[in-house]
């Protein structure tokens, strides 16, 4: 039964951390529903996390190979405003910064807050309708006509801090980085694709400082973590691809209502449990 419940939290980290529909309100209700508790629940998180970075290094690994190259290649010959490569290599690092920042100097504060007693459920819900109606707003007024090419420092600024704003449960760091990027012009394709690379350092840099934390780990249960990475992993590039397709053609709204749907949901279980 352990393995199973791996294999579905696995399922659910990766899919609902690339849609745009909050992985802690998912995860939130999979712990209270079916009580799955692993003997190091930071343990789990971390790995599960982990498995949705190998998501995106497969997704986007050529993309990767560009930006790299990028970078270095800018610090030889500074040509940022004609080489995109270049661009959006800086485009990230300068978007990581504020995620970055905020989630060093005031974790704590982050975690007391939001995180822990009896309101952090409340929060999810609150969030996961306040940012539905977000995505109804921005998919009416949103310009939605630029492309990756286009990008400027002042995008990436206002984007990275809608990435900070991800700490805070319920929020989906993907959905909010993609209003963002609509609220800028951005295509909601182009959006998605910026919000996922600019993912990539805050997963990484999250996961390493986690796994600094782990004291023990324990031997039994690393079948039952490499279940839950694998599933993670697979179930992440499974949606990294289809919303990338998706929104090529259609709106967020399907993400909005369900966002609301799942809000009520949270509600009643809150008031009936």
């Amino acid at each position: 039964m352990d393995y199973i419940l791996a294999i579905i939290a696995g399922l659910i980290q990766g899919a609902t951390e690339f849609l745009p529909v909050s992985s802690s309100g998912h995860l939130v209700l999979f712990h209270e529903i079916m009580g799955f508790n692993f003997s190091d629940s930071l343990l789990f998180d971390v790995v599960l996390h982990l498995g949705t970075l190998a998501a995106l290094l497969v997704c986007f690994w050529r993309d990767l190979i560009k930006i790299v190259r990028g970078f270095f290649q800018s610090l030889v010959k500074w040509n940022v405003a004609q080489d995109v490569d270049q661009r959006l290599a800086w485009m990230i690092i300068l978007g990581t910064i504020p995620a970055a920042l905020i989630g060093y100097f005031f974790e704590d504060v982050i975690s007391s807050l939001f995180h822990e007693g009896g309101s952090a459920t409340t929060v999810v819900a609150v969030m996961l309708a306040l940012v539905a109606l977000r995505f109804f707003y921005m998919e009416k007024v949103a310009a939605k006509n630029r492309e990756t090419a286009n990008l400027n420092w002042f995008d990436s600024i206002i984007i990275g801090l809608a990435q900070a704003i991800a700490l805070i449960p319920g929020t989906s760091r993907s959905g909010i980085t993609i209003i963002a990027g609509m609220w800028r012009g951005l295509k909601r394709e182009t959006a998605a694709k910026f919000s996922f690379l600019l993912s990539m350092p805050i997963v990484f840099g999250a996961g390493l400082k986690s796994v600094l934390d782990i004291e023990s780990i324990n031997s039994g249960e690393i079948s039952l973590l490499l279940v839950g990475f694998l599933s993670a992993s697979i179930s992440g590039v499974i949606a990294v691809k289809f919303l990338l397709k998706y929104l090529e053609r259609h709106s967020l709204a399907v993400f909005a209502w369900y966002r609301l749907a799942l809000a009520v949901v949270i509600f009643l279980w809150l008031i009936l449990r």
